[in-house]
């Protein structure tokens, strides 16, 4: 083998190699640490749904907004996932006194919401999920935080019991606002109380540290 041949075949090895590295996390290998702080795992062992993970068939699949908007959309899970790429580790924390921290990738809620265009009055947004359940933040909150829907989490798609195919990442609110399974939002003009609210949980579910 001459000189420029066995170069040629060190690229290639090479560029084949990254190839792997980069489909390998695309298939879901798990990032456990980022930006220099450990990651809680994405498997956990306790599911607290109302009705147990959700199957979303994806093929199906639309994400709705609707309500006071100018041009309410549709939009299958890939377009939804066409916007651009936000990632950030963020700490969830729950009524029932555990948090975990994880590295959340997906879109700004705020692009979403651009599609449809928001009305003038617009105070609420409510989550619908595919198990029934709901919630709502403020709009107010949602911009200040610029909060985002994930698709992934530590670098894994969303599963069943996770969400998928959207989970609300809802910094700074307990775990009853981070809706998951997330099939349609709805921006209004009144306050809603979701499925948890309803008994008696505070509406604004702001975390006390």
């Amino acid at each position: 083998m001459n000189k420029m041949k066995y170069l040629i075949w060190i690229l290639s090895m090479l560029i084949a190699m990254v190839a792997i590295a980069c489909f390998a996390t695309e298939a879901g290998r798990e990032i456990r640490e980022y930006q220099g702080k450990r990651l809680d795992p994405f498997d956990r062992a306790y599911d607290n749904s109302i009705k147990g993970p959700q199957r979303v068939d994806i093929k199906a699949y639309r994400l709705h907004i609707t309500g006071l908007v100018e041009t309410p959309q549709s939009l299958p899970y890939q377009e939804v996932l066409r916007l651009p790429a936000v990632k950030r580790a963020i700490t969830l924390y729950c009524v029932e006194g555990w948090n975990e921290h994880l590295l959340f990738e997906g879109v700004r809620l705020a692009d979403l919401l651009a599609l449809a265009k928001p009305k003038r009055g617009v105070r609420f947004i409510i989550f619908y999920a595919a198990d029934g359940y709901s919630s709502s933040l403020s709009y107010d909150y949602a911009a200040r935080r610029d909060i985002m829907l994930a698709a992934k989490i530590n670098g894994r798609v969303l599963d069943a019991k996770r969400g998928f195919p959207f989970q609300v990442v809802a910094e700074s609110k307990l775990g009853y606002k981070w809706v998951k399974w997330v099939t349609r939002i709805e921006l209004s003009d009144k306050p809603y109380k979701g499925f948890w609210e309803q008994r008696g949980y505070d509406n604004g579910a702001d975390v006390q540290k």
